[in-house]
């Protein structure tokens, strides 16, 4: 498996010097361009067509991730912390961890070339900002991004949220990726990511979608109004089940009365009880249909 990183922090250190209005260009055609296929399965073009249109620019914003107009001095610190080639080693360690995982239980995996990079996040972002400041995005095969600002906590987890990535990348060279997507599906994705995280570096590791929610008010709460909505679909629907009302309101998508990424929680809390009662590892569990799951780990609602 050939896993290569594209190094954002010599870009970002060149966006920085750069005037104005070059360092949407220096982002786009040297940071983003190596990631073309991968934007180009959400249909997202590395330049719009019009002023103002909607591109690689754009939709990284919408993403949480910095604006290139946005690096300037200020973010020197930033760019220096992200900056020590330990710690990109570390992060290409982890996920060749994570890929071995799979090629040591003799499951041969299409995608033989991992290309990723970090990312710096924007501090404003409300997405961010409850999720204590790191994110990733693993759903294209053979691309992976996790942005982030940079501090002690987040570059911890970094590691961790690229193992939780790479079990996208892997399930999804699999499970085929459907636009119709249901709740349940979704949810069941995340859950196996994140229990595939904290299989390899520990529950202590486990993201705040999951460590947010306490049992009480995963069991008395949130759980019947998600058994109500697996069928649901469509991401402005899927939104509020999956990441709470919270952003559902600040994107104007239909809301449900759930707290903050309820939709992770209860798909973490789910796989867990359905490896724990099948006694399938999560190696097995990650390329199993959504459905198989769900059905076998029905009594979870009961709990």
């Amino acid at each position: 498996m050939k896993v290569s990183a594209v190094r954002s922090d010599g870009i970002y250190s060149k966006i920085m010097s750069a005037p104005l209005d070059k360092k949407n260009d220096i982002y786009r055609y040297e940071l983003m361009m190596p990631f073309e296929r991968k934007w180009a399965c959400y249909n997202v073009p590395m330049k719009a067509k019009t002023p103002n249109g909607y591109d690689v620019i754009m939709a990284s914003r919408l993403l949480g991730h910095i604006e290139p107009t946005k690096v300037d001095e200020t973010q020197k610190q930033n760019i220096q912390l992200i900056s020590d080639s330990a710690l990109w080693e570390k992060c290409e360690m982890a996920i060749r961890k994570s890929l071995k995982c799979f090629t040591q239980h003799g499951i041969d995996l299409p995608v033989r070339e991992y290309l990723f990079t970090i990312l710096l996040a924007n501090a404003e972002s409300p997405y961010i900002i409850l999720n204590e400041g790191y994110c990733g995005d693993g759903g294209i095969p053979g691309y992976i991004f996790s942005w982030l600002i940079p501090n002690e906590y987040t570059l911890e987890h970094l590691p961790v949220a690229l193992a939780h990535e790479t079990n996208h990348n892997i399930r999804f060279q699999f499970i085929e990726w459907k636009n119709d997507i249901t709740l349940g599906e979704m949810m069941i994705s995340e859950g196996l990511a994140e229990n595939f995280a904290t299989f390899l570096y520990g529950e202590d590791k486990a993201g705040p979608w999951v460590t947010k929610t306490d049992m009480t008010t995963l069991n008395e709460y949130i759980k019947p109004i998600i058994q109500d909505g697996l069928n649901v679909q469509g991401f402005e629907n899927l939104n509020a089940y999956l990441y709470g009302d919270e952003l559902a309101k600040l994107q104007n998508f239909p809301q449900v009365g759930l707290p903050y990424c309820a939709g992770y929680a209860c798909g973490y809390h789910l796989v867990k009880h359905y490896l724990q009662k099948t006694g399938k590892s999560i190696i097995e569990a990650t390329l199993l249909p959504a459905k198989e799951i769900l059905d076998a780990a029905e009594d979870f609602w009961n709990d």
